[in-house]
């Protein structure tokens, strides 16, 4: 299913994905799609340890490559053959980190299907919006979500509902007459659900190695949505090839192998989770270890456990990590808990760090107490994941000075599938120099297709032929003449709590609604566990009395904990512009005192 773009926009956007003069047709990887990989390592790896996936209580499932490749063919079977879906159909998920979400993304990926991760921890209206904006023909839901996802379908508390999803699929549990009942009222069509009965269809792939059928790198295989400053959440269009080549391009700078194992304890259905932590220890044949959520008490028993050499984090976790070490060492035991101690840990790598914003006084505080490198990244939904590092190869001492000898921690230097560029913030497509701010910009191979129905946001995001993140940033050369970059702020007032993008006027719409506010915006100030959190600047009507728990309830009852304020700020005056525009970024400092806060639901 391509996107439609108007001639104009499609030019500027091939443009903002040619790399050093190579065009993105020009494929920098040798797969025909991701099937074709899946199958060579089944061939040449198949006794080789793939996934290991732990639940809540410390179970591990393993699979070996040949394993994990029959199971998604045995999914992909079940979708083609019972649940009818084909080559450009759009497949919604409603779950968590899972064996059987990673089976069924990698059965959409065979059959050339496009997935559209939801996250649970959204509002219901947020996800009907973009299941319906997706145009998702079915819909796979964990069992715990079931009651959820037919209020959300049918429209329950004032949606329209979603009339796209024609099947609603379990996933795990047990079968519930109730639940296909329901199913099969809604759209007339049997129901199936997904757990280890789909294990019985056959491996052999319904599909011909040629032709029509066969999904290639150039299919969709992945449709995230990310908020926009316009408050509707937008569908990133991310291809095969999209996946491939920046899994290629982390994997090279982060010198991973075949024969190293990576974690994941973030979210998959994000790209992180999903590219550094999924796909690409599968593009080197190496193996992933997939944790059910990320615990704390369990972070670095699982890296001694499994041999894990590298872990991606947010710096969120960084600081639940610290104060997680400092709780052990004031009950006499290693920093690291469970009577762990360095040289247990001799294989361990390094972290990659990065979604979220990282101060240097917390990448000083974790190097102080642990001493463990951290490779500090940048990239967004729109670049597939990853675009630029600090190198793996510097010093203890140059990574520091990296990390701490400036105002900001530096992201590093472009990876091998893109190029970066600092323009000016003005849209003018003006170029700057070294150390000049402005808005940071990235064009090559791993750029992604374009915002699905969006002419407005494509038009303004490619309109110099580069992709305009709205981060703000400059950059410093080294004796070596490469340039690290650094991330400064944003041009856009979107607000980053803990690697999730949240649109302010989400916020405010419902903050407008609250009687007696006349003007209520939604303010990210930073904050030590997240890096940002979200504070509420709030002007009162005339004469009204409205405190700040009534507030906070009152958004509760209409958000989710992660994106309703945490605080609230009373004001008579808000800053403008010439054109009378609020600004937001300049009501930061009004929360400067719950900087060093966290808040708990």
């Amino acid at each position: 299913m391509a996107i439609q773009l108007d001639t104009r926009i499609a030019a500027n956007l091939y443009q903002a994905r040619i790399k050093d003069g190579v065009p993105p047709e020009l494929k920098k990887v040798p797969f025909r799609n991701i099937r074709d990989l899946l199958s060579m390592h089944s061939k040449t790896s198949g006794d080789k340890t793939c996934l290991i996936y732990y639940d809540n209580d410390d179970g591990a499932q393993k699979f070996t490559y040949a394993e994990f490749n029959a199971r998604v063919h045995q999914a992909a079977n079940f979708m083609v053959e019972d649940l009818g879906i084909r080559r450009g159909d759009r497949v919604a998920t409603i779950a968590y980190n899972h064996v059987d979400t990673v089976l069924i993304y990698f059965a959409c990926w065979v059959i050339g299907a496009t997935v559209a991760p939801q996250n649970v921890a959204e509002d219901d209206r947020r996800i009907a919006f973009i299941l319906r904006n997706s145009e998702a023909k079915v819909c796979f839901v964990r069992s715990e979500y079931l009651e959820r996802a037919q209020n959300i379908v049918k429209g329950v508390n004032g949606d329209k509902g979603v009339a796209n999803i024609e099947l609603i699929v379990q996933v795990g549990g047990a079968a519930n007459e109730r639940h296909i009942n329901f199913y099969a009222a809604l759209k007339n069509r049997p129901t199936t659900y997904l757990a280890d009965e789909s294990g019985a269809k056959s491996a052999d792939v319904p599909l011909s190695d040629g032709g029509e059928a066969t999904a290639g790198l150039n299919d969709e295989a992945l449709l995230v949505y990310t908020s926009g400053t316009t408050g509707a959440p937008k569908g990133v269009i991310l291809s095969q090839y999209n996946l491939l080549v920046d899994a290629q391009g982390i994997s090279s700078w982060q010198a991973i192998t075949g024969n190293q194992r990576t974690m994941c304890v973030l979210p998959i259905h994000h790209v992180n989770g999903i590219v550094v932590t999924l796909i690409m220890p599968l593009y080197v044949g190496g193996c992933a270890v997939l944790n059910r959520r990320f615990s704390v008490s369990q972070f670095w028993e699982r890296i001694v456990r499994e041999g894990v050499n590298v872990v991606s984090v947010v710096p969120t976790l960084l600081q639940f990590l610290i104060e997680y070490g400092e709780r052990e060492r004031a009950k006499g035991n290693t920093i690291f808990g469970g009577g762990i101690n360095r040289r247990d840990l001799i294989h361990f790598r390094h972290l990659i760090c990065g979604a979220g914003t990282l101060s240097v006084g917390l990448a000083k505080a974790f190097s102080d107490m642990f001493g463990i490198t951290i490779i500090h990244g940048y990239g967004l939904s729109e670049t597939t994941c990853y675009s630029c590092f600090l190198p793996v190869n510097l010093s203890w001492q140059a990574n520091q000075r990296w990390l701490l000898a400036h105002d900001y921690p530096s992201i590093g230097c472009p990876i091998e599938p893109n190029e970066m560029a600092i323009f000016s913030a003005d849209g003018s497509g003006h170029r700057l120099g070294e150390g000049e701010r402005g808005e940071i910009c990235i064009r090559g191979h791993n750029v992604m297709q374009g915002y699905f129905k969006r002419p407005d946001a494509n038009a303004e995001t490619f309109k110099f032929q580069w992709f305009r993140s709205g981060d703000e940033g400059y950059y410093l050369r080294d004796g070596d003449g490469r340039q690290f970059f650094f991330i400064t702020g944003r041009i856009k007032e979107l607000i980053n709590r803990g690697g999730v993008k949240l649109s302010p006027f989400d916020i405010e719409e419902v903050l407008l609604g609250i009687d007696g506010i006349k003007v209520g915006l939604a303010v990210g100030f930073r904050n030590d566990y997240y890096g940002e959190e979200v504070g509420a600047y709030v002007v009162l009507e005339e004469g009204v009395k409205l405190d700040e728990a009534a507030i906070i309830a009152n958004c509760r009852e209409h958000m989710p904990f992660e994106k309703s304020p945490k605080v609230v700020v009373f004001g008579k005056e808000i800053p403008v512009t010439s054109t009378g525009k609020y600004q937001r970024l300049k009501l930061h400092d009004c929360f400067a005192e719950w900087e060093h806060t966290q808040f708990r639901p």
